[in-house]
């Protein structure tokens, strides 16, 4: 009897156990599960340096979790895990606090928050659980399999898109830094810069080619895809055949890989597969440097062949910039300012003037006129041939170098930014100049003092003096002596 009393309590003992182990495994924070049921919540383990995952797909080639972003904030990310590149975030705009006080829940609606300040991002669904595809999409269900998700990621991409993932006109993917969108037009894919708050500008418009059909107005929307067989595709709905290919480097070629494009920082479209260890370069949208939209940066000027200099011929390019950044206009209360200086350089013209407005002068003046008391005009680039003005309502950024010198820019700098980076060389040099003149006026005031002492003291005066140098009397400026003459000029370099 005792020893059954005793078996009972050691089964029970070992089903706690197995219990309470079970339910550390589920809820440690570095534990991944494979799908997030009612009732889950998480914070950042504050030991975490890079990535928390939370969820996996099948594969475990993905998982969804707390990427660490500047120590201190968070983003909820689905990271390709084999290469830590993330392919989505849920909150890019306004980012957490890395911080036990931030929970991720989900109770039918998967929200990040801080439950004593605010809430930083919310699906706003009622569903019965979360789920990672192996594709890397992240799908809030219901617990009918049957029913179209309540809600999944990639009807919300950030600035990737990966293989059959649509991209529709209702969508729109930002690069990382924010200065960069794609969006989808009537029939073209567009990307655009927003150089200045309010102001997009469009640098690349791909148009359909319309080769295997048209698209047909008022037969629906068009949308993106990129096609396993190794292109990025345009469609409209209904319509299985593309009606605009752009092909891939390996396009029609016995590779495998997973495959993905991505807006890049610097504002260019790049497609890339997956080997199995790294990311292989497939695909750009703009192939050459001088046509990206900021290549040099603010006040930059890209010359095929020879890179980046700057635009005012002074300034030293380094750190991929010439000025620093600037924005806003040249108003105060809608009156116009000249806080600003000009600068003007010919032989230059925007890498995307096709895209561009402009209006028709008569002459270079002219154009100017039309920039200089408008608020929100910062330059313009005149073609004397056409007459064509461009006028441009952003921050001035990199220009093109051509041959022409008939295209001529007109460039506003706002006071204060510029003229800061002298080039290291004339500066030391004007330095060594002022120092050798001054010491060449303190010898001459020191001769004509003791020509001027010696004249009133007398043969006494002369003595003390031959004694002291060494009977090296002191002659006209001319005749200094040239070996104390060079260890002057040695002292002063």
């Amino acid at each position: 009897m005792e020893t059954h009393f005793i078996n009972s309590v050691t089964r029970l003992r070992a089903t706690q156990l197995l219990l309470c182990t079970l339910a550390i495994l589920l809820f440690s924070p570095t534990t991944t599960l494979s799908e997030l049921p009612r009732g889950f919540k998480a914070t950042p383990d504050s030991s975490t340096q890079t990535f928390q995952p939370l969820l996996s797909d099948s594969t475990g080639n993905f998982s969804l979790g707390f990427l660490r972003v500047n120590k201190t904030q968070l983003a909820l990310a689905v990271l390709h895990v084999p290469s830590s590149e993330p392919f989505w975030l849920a909150n890019p705009a306004q980012l957490a606090r890395w911080s036990d006080r931030t929970h991720l829940t989900f109770n039918g609606s998967l929200v990040l928050s801080d439950p004593q300040t605010r809430t930083y991002w919310s699906t706003h669904t009622d569903a019965d659980h979360v789920i990672l595809l192996n594709n890397s999409n992240l799908l809030i269900q219901s617990a009918n399999q049957n029913e179209a998700p309540a809600w999944q990621s990639f009807d919300f991409p950030t600035n990737t898109l990966v293989e059959n993932q649509n991209f529709t006109s209702k969508m729109v993917l930002i690069s990382s830094n924010g200065l960069y969108s794609m969006r989808l037009g009537p029939d073209f894919i567009g990307l655009y810069a927003n150089f200045n708050e309010g102001s997009d500008q469009i640098y690349l418009r791909h148009k359909a080619m319309e080769a295997k059909t048209d698209i047909v107005e008022n037969k629906g929307p068009i949308y993106a895809q990129i096609n396993p067989d190794r292109y990025l595709g345009m469609y409209q709905t209904g319509n299985p055949l593309p009606a605009d290919v752009q092909k891939f480097n390996s396009y029609q070629t016995p590779i495998t890989g997973f495959l993905r494009v991505r807006l890049e920082p610097d504002g260019n479209l790049v497609g890339y597969f997956w080997d199995g260890s790294k990311w292989v370069l497939d695909y750009r949208a703009i192939s050459q440097t001088c046509e990206l939209p900021s290549a040099c940066g603010s006040y930059g000027l890209c010359t095929a062949g020879n890179g980046c200099s700057c635009l005012d011929n002074r300034t030293e390019f380094a750190s991929g910039e010439c000025f620093a950044a600037q924005s806003g206009d040249f108003c105060s209360d809608g009156i116009p300012r000249n806080n600003f200086w000009v600068l003007r350089r010919n032989g230059v013209e925007p890498p995307y003037k096709e895209l561009m407005g402009y209006q028709t002068t008569s002459s270079l003046a002219q154009c100017e006129r039309l920039c200089e008391r408008n608020c929100s005009c910062w330059g313009a680039v005149f073609n004397n041939a056409s007459g064509f003005c461009y006028m441009m309502d952003y921050p001035i950024q990199t220009l093109v170098g051509v041959g022409d010198e008939t295209k001529m820019g007109y460039f506003k700098v706002r006071e204060g930014a510029g003229r800061k980076k002298m080039n290291v060389g004339v500066g030391v040099g004007i330095g060594v100049m002022c120092g050798v003149v001054l010491i060449l006026v303190g010898i001459v005031g020191v001769w004509r003092f003791r020509v001027w002492k010696r004249k009133r003291g007398g043969g006494a005066v002369k003595s003390r003096f031959m004694e002291q140098y060494g009977g090296v009397s002191p002659g006209p400026y001319k005749d200094l002596g040239s070996a104390s003459f060079r260890s002057i000029e040695m002292g002063s370099t």
